[in-house]
């Protein structure tokens, strides 16, 4: 087990000593396994100055974030106040403009909504003309969108950019896994999926990218083109405007042909073999830098599109992926009182009965903070991913798993999170969205039984979880539980619970 400690310095603002720093200390596994009874999340993580023996986890990564030392089960701090975590934004050193390039495929217009409050929309087509002008049949392409396509408009506005960018252990755990790894980064080519305001694309330019590409569908690629002029990375980041399948990567300016591609350097720049047949756009690139995760992770099916980038662009061999490992773990949780406040309240509305909407209500997963001290059994891997070698087929899964109460105690349902690590860096690090972690957007998904479980210590649930696409939407999922209980006071086999993730 490697076992390596966080530099980073407190940046919440909250006192020192409520602080311990901590790291994510675990051994990547393929497949699933069933864990011990003393395998919780908590022992997933390991504290500087404790002796105690680490129990198998999934990933081998560095956390970046603080972990409160309240309790032994490591209570996070503030979960409860996202916004008062601090920012730390970077900027780049020098004004200049930023190439803007338009998407080869005409059909964009039909997944972006014009944004007609756009204050900035002068500015942009003066001082880029080579924007993608799709956009100005959108109107007329509205009433033949899908589902799947107001997807991208959900991205549009800034409000959902500023929940993620003020999420610091999402942000800051991206920025010191390309900071810190400069030399991985020097002189190569890099593809930024999903860019939305562009922060991660100026990360990598920051670390001495040659070339970077951001693809995004949404209009907050107009302000994220601003952004990156304001910066002032003119000559190392082109954003294309369009879906990462239907577009392709056009040749930087300096392109030159007739160089000859330096193996220290740069394996996806420098010759003739870097272009694509019709010589106009590049064939490879060096790194793939994506934020994709969703709720329960595969939540709006991004990953689906990471995967055709990686196989489309990312250079054979010796390509990197930010960040290549993702696990999905799940637990059980006492929650009477938010299972109270969703679920049951559907049952008595001023004096009516409305579990009509209570029976739709519970089958929806219900994604919010759940409180470690809730957490009744350990923690179990459900899902590994490795996004080098994982197929899109990877995505419908079943897996079988044992949670075994630690405590006498009630489950009201069960909960699912994941870790995400860079592990092709030269010190692996990542970060946790479970109960035991500081608080990011993801929060956790929350899976509510009809029924409530009681549980004695040493009890275990049996199960399999199964997850695939809604036929009708791609993005959206749909998840079930087959479970069986032979407790001293609950018994049940084969009880079958539906969900979807809308």
């Amino acid at each position: 087990l490697l076992v390596i400690m966080s530099e980073e310095e407190d940046s919440t603002g909250m006192a020192s000593s409520l602080h311990k720093k901590r790291s994510l200390v675990s051994t990547f596994s393929s497949t699933p396994t069933k864990n011990d009874n003393n395998n919780n999340i908590g022992d997933h993580v390991n504290v500087a100055n404790d002796s105690s023996s680490i129990s198998h986890s999934v990933l081998k990564v560095e956390a970046v974030h603080d972990i409160s030392s309240k309790s032994p089960k490591l209570e996070a701090i503030s979960k409860k106040s996202k916004h008062q975590q601090g920012h730390d934004y970077e900027k780049g050193q020098s004004q200049a403009q930023v190439h803007v390039a338009p998407s080869n495929s005409p059909s964009d217009s039909t997944c972006i909504r014009k944004n007609n409050n756009d204050i900035n929309n002068e500015k942009l087509q003066s001082s880029n003309t080579n924007i993608n002008k799709s956009d100005k049949n959108s109107k007329e392409n509205d009433n033949n969108k899908t589902s799947r396509d107001y997807y991208f408009d959900s991205y549009s506005h800034y409000g959902i950019h500023e929940e993620m960018l003020k999420d610091e252990v999402r942000t800051k755990t991206y920025q010191n896994a390309i900071l810190q790894n400069k030399h991985l980064f020097k002189d190569k080519i890099v593809l930024d999926v999903g860019c939305g305001t562009g922060i991660l694309a100026m990360f990598c330019a920051q670390a001495g990218a040659k070339h970077v590409y951001g693809i995004d569908s949404s209009n907050i690629i107009n302000q994220a083109q601003i952004i990156i002029e304001k910066n002032g990375f003119k000559e190392n980041i082109t954003l294309i405007k369009g879906k990462v399948e239907e577009v392709e990567l056009p040749l930087p300016t300096y392109y030159n042909i007739d160089q000859d591609q330096d193996p220290q350097t740069s394996s996806a720049i420098g010759d003739k073999d870097n272009q694509s047949n019709d010589q106009n756009s590049l064939k490879f690139v060096d790194i793939i830098v994506s934020e994709w995760m969703g709720y329960f992770l595969l939540y709006e099916s991004m990953l689906d599109t990471v995967l055709f980038a990686r196989d489309k662009w990312l250079v054979p061999n010796n390509g990197i992926i930010f960040p290549d490992k993702a696990v999905m773990y799940l637990c059980g949780v006492e929650d009477a009182q938010v299972k109270r406040e969703r679920i049951t309240f559907w049952e008595n509305i001023y004096g009516f009965d409305f579990t009509t909407l209570r029976d739709i209500a519970i089958q929806e997963p219900v994604v919010d903070t759940v409180e470690s001290s809730a957490v009744v059994t350990n923690s179990v891997p459900i899902k590994s991913l490795d996004l080098l070698t994982c197929t899109k087929d990877d995505l419908i899964f079943k897996s079988d798993f044992a949670l075994t109460a630690e405590r006498n105690d009630y489950i009201h349902g069960l909960v699912a999170f994941f870790e995400c690590a860079f592990t092709q860096v030269h010190k692996p690090i990542g970060f946790s969205t479970s109960p035991f972690a500081r608080y990011t957007h993801w929060k956790q998904t929350i899976f509510y039984f009809v029924d409530t479980i009681t549980v004695c210590k040493g009890e275990v649930i049996e199960g399999t979880i199964s997850c695939k696409p809604n036929e009708n939407n791609n993005r959206d999922l749909d998840i079930g539980f087959n479970l069986t209980l032979y407790g001293e006071y609950t018994k049940f086999a084969g009880k079958n619970i539906d969900f979807y993730l809308r």
